[in-house]
């Protein structure tokens, strides 16, 4: 392998690195001020020097060097990729944990590195011409900006599957929470203290923006624009209209709970209706040849061998 091919690929993991550890932190935890608190509970003099030297050096290199492309990216980046970015991530639930132009850094890495590695590979192991070179590492580029942007769409069907899931059974014991005596924003508080996943994380974001002086009403449609899911969607509706009307909220709770369960049914049982026509190509593809192989492969071997007994007498 060429130095030249090295290089190329350390570069390409040095940069992987650096955008992980970014994207993987959350947004309002401050490393440094972590440490001033840490020393500070020893109850030990030391300079505010020392404490940042005994910081990883990922906190005191990589970190605040991709922020400050992160800020140069906002800055000359339109304001509609921004938003429309924005919006994937909160509705794959990663909007505490990373910007959209952290998201768009990590777009940028890997299609950096995907262009990278085609062209070098191509040099090494192909005898392509320049221009054979430059368009498989073209393709490599876009291959590596289309990726993230689909691992992105997977993570938000699948929080989208885990919320419809768990709808109903939130509903029920929200339910049972009222008519033990509980108040709405009780029972949400029940949801939230006995699962973690994004439904119940989301009620759990509804009370803490009531706390902060939003409005129940305005903190449910928000947690509705959050998910895009229309089963919340209707259930939001329909307390928010209960809520307006004065209808008890146990009886709304409780229609709402037999109708997810029927919509989680009837989704269960068109899955299951899909089931055989998805398994055909792999069963048509895969698994017939399989038995195919198996089975007339003895039996192949065996004509030929026969033939060939038969050319020699």
């Amino acid at each position: 392998m060429s130095p030249l091919l090295v290089l190329i690929i350390v570069l390409a993991v040095l940069l992987v690195t650096m955008s992980s550890v970014l994207l993987l932190r959350r947004a309002e935890d401050d490393p440094l001020a972590a440490r001033i608190d840490d020393f500070a509970a020893r109850e030990e003099i030391v300079s505010i020097e020392e404490i940042e030297l005994s910081m990883p050096i990922t906190d005191r290199v990589f970190v605040p060097l991709l922020r400050r492309v992160s800020e140069f990216l906002v800055r000359y980046t339109p304001q509609k990729t921004l938003e429309n970015t924005t919006r994937m991530l909160e509705l794959a639930g990663y909007s505490r944990k990373m910007r959209a132009a952290d998201f768009l850094i990590a777009r940028g890495v890997a299609t950096v590195m995907f262009a990278g590695v085609a062209f070098m590979a191509m040099s090494r192991f192909g005898d392509n011409s320049l221009n054979q070179r430059i368009l498989y590492s073209i393709g490599a580029a876009v291959l590596g900006w289309i990726i993230p942007w689909m691992l992105m769409r997977s993570l938000i069907d699948r929080r989208k599957d885990a919320i419809i899931k768990k709808l109903p059974d939130a509903l029920d014991l929200m339910t049972i929470c009222v008519d033990a005596g509980l108040t709405f924003n009780s029972a949400m508080q029940k949801v939230d203290d006995k699962w973690d996943d994004p439904l119940a994380n989301d009620f759990g974001r509804v009370l803490y923006e009531m706390q902060l002086g939003k409005s129940r009403r305005q903190a449910l449609r928000d947690m509705s624009d959050r998910m895009d899911v229309p089963d919340v969607t209707s259930f939001i509706a329909a307390v928010l209209q209960a809520d307006q009307l004065g209808v008890g909220i146990g009886k709304i709770l409780r229609i709402q709970a037999d109708q997810m369960r029927v919509r989680r049914r009837q989704r269960a049982e068109e899955k299951a209706q899909q089931a055989p026509v998805k398994m055909m190509f792999p069963l048509v593809f895969l698994i017939l040849p399989s038995i195919f192989v198996v089975l007339l492969g003895p039996a192949g071997f065996q004509l030929l061998r026969n033939e060939a007994l038969g050319d020699v007498f």
